[in-house]
């Protein structure tokens, strides 16, 4: 092996370690509560998936609100909220959600010192693609009838909702991504309570046209705990360095 063959590796390595991973250093007991809290989102976004899907298919538990809270909200429509809700529809639709994505990792993949940041949301949201378009074919849970739909009509799988979980995935893991640097815990709060009222709009809007049962959107809401429980895993395990 020639001399810079031998030399390539330590290239790629210096190049990696400069440009793509980023360390942090925490205390040990900060370490270990973020290995805690990815465990505790893993397990509980499983094990409320699993009852959700459960009750799905045997038509009770859980499933039996889908009716009544999609009545409710779908009693509220009125001209001026159909509008509120279809501009969060297409905002955060098949259409304009993969751009948001795109357009914020090139953006913070310039930016940032580091692309680990932007690789790993751009890996986050590939891997919540997967997993839905998977698992929808596999379900095949049929939508809410074709006459309560306001928009353009739907025949693919309901369960679960696609636009709820991409939206889940993108907000909290770049809140994640962004805060979980901060050292303010009043902006950490404040910016997951902000992806919170997103993400609950984006679910009521999905219902409220008449596309998603609740179980669906609440199945997201469920799966994306795991793929976020899995990012900051991954993140706190390549990142985080103990120093006492």
């Amino acid at each position: 092996m020639s001399s810079e063959d031998q030399g390539r590796p330590g290239a790629v390595r210096r190049f990696h370690e400069k440009f793509v991973v980023e360390v942090r250093t925490v205390r040990g007991s900060a370490r270990r509560d973020l290995f805690i809290i990815a465990i505790v989102l893993v397990t509980v976004g499983l094990l409320a998936f699993l009852a959700i899907l459960d009750s799905v298919r045997e038509s009770d538990g859980l499933s039996v609100i889908d009716v009544p809270v999609q009545g409710w909200l779908q009693g509220m429509r009125s001209p001026e909220l159909t509008v509120a809700m279809t501009v969060i529809a297409i905002a955060f639709g098949p259409i304009a959600m993969p751009i948001i994505v795109l357009v914020t990792t090139v953006w913070w993949g310039f930016a940032a010192k580091h692309a680990w940041r932007p690789l790993l949301l751009a890996g986050g949201m590939i891997a919540g693609v997967a997993v839905v378009q998977t698992l929808a074919p596999l379900i095949g849970r049929d939508r809410p009838p074709i006459s309560s739909m306001l928009l353009d009509v739907d025949y693919t799988p309901s369960f679960p909702s696609g636009h709820v979980m991409g939206v889940c995935d993108f907000l909290l893991i770049t809140t994640f991504l962004v805060f979980s640097r901060q050292r303010n815990p009043l902006s950490v709060v404040g910016a997951f309570l902000i992806t919170g009222i997103l993400v609950i709009a984006t679910a009521s809007c999905r219902i409220y046209l008449g596309y998603h049962w609740p179980t669906d959107v609440l199945a997201s809401m469920s799966l994306s705990l795991i793929v976020v429980g899995g990012v900051i895993a991954f993140d706190t395990w390549r990142t985080v360095r103990v120093v006492e």
